[in-house]
């Protein structure tokens, strides 16, 4: 591998130049194939991870398991907000049906003898999901990043299987989608780099 200016890649720039995340809510199907799914993370694991330790697994959601789960998420949403609507509640359970298939990815840091801060391990953890959001507008899906308050909710996360240290980083819906994205006001970046030396 040879990293030099000679090697540059201007469709790849312009790639990360115009990206931008479709809307879950407006994705369809039949987006990517479980195979295309398993490409998809294998490929996002290639992230920087400080002594390789893979502090993040992921949990796959597809098929009728996306209603299954919807109908526990919008139970729970009833039970901490009883005097909310019923119809509330039943656009809350649907969620993971927004997209053909819905990939949770967790932070799972790991005691490591050498001592790698859990903070760098999180940090890892959400490379992978900007990575995910990268590979898939790759392969021609469309993905979005989203986490909303299923992702710190005790309950479902129990639910999902996490356990200990584990955390959401992101829920990454995967689908097909035409949507016309417009330009996107962007932050400042110059106030917001501070520059030591010439």
């Amino acid at each position: 591998m040879i990293y030099s200016p000679t090697d540059r890649s201007d469709g790849v720039l312009a790639f990360l130049e115009d990206r931008r995340s479709p809307l879950a809510k407006l994705m369809t199907g039949p987006g990517p194939t479980a195979a295309q799914v398993n490409d998809i993370i294998a490929r996002a694991a290639r992230v920087p991870d400080h002594r390789k330790l893979g502090p993040w697994r992921f949990i796959v959601i597809r098929g009728k398991m996306r209603e299954t789960l919807g109908q526990y998420i919008g139970a729970r949403f009833t039970a901490l907000n009883p005097d909310k609507p019923l119809d509330k509640a039943v656009t809350e359970s649907q969620r993971f049906i927004r997209a053909p298939t819905v990939v949770a990815v967790v932070s799972a840091p790991v005691d490591d003898p050498k001592g790698t801060p859990d903070w760098e391990q999180v940090l890892s953890a959400g490379a992978v999901c900007f990575q995910m959001l990268l590979v898939a507008r790759a392969m021609g899906f469309a993905a979005q990043w989203l986490t909303e308050w299923i992702a710190y909710d005790e309950v479902v996360l129990a639910k999902l299987g996490l356990s200990g240290r584990e955390k959401i980083a992101g829920f990454i819906y995967l689908g097909d989608s035409e949507q016309e994205l417009p330009a996107r006001s962007r932050p400042d970046i110059d106030s917001r780099i501070t520059r030591l030396g010439e």
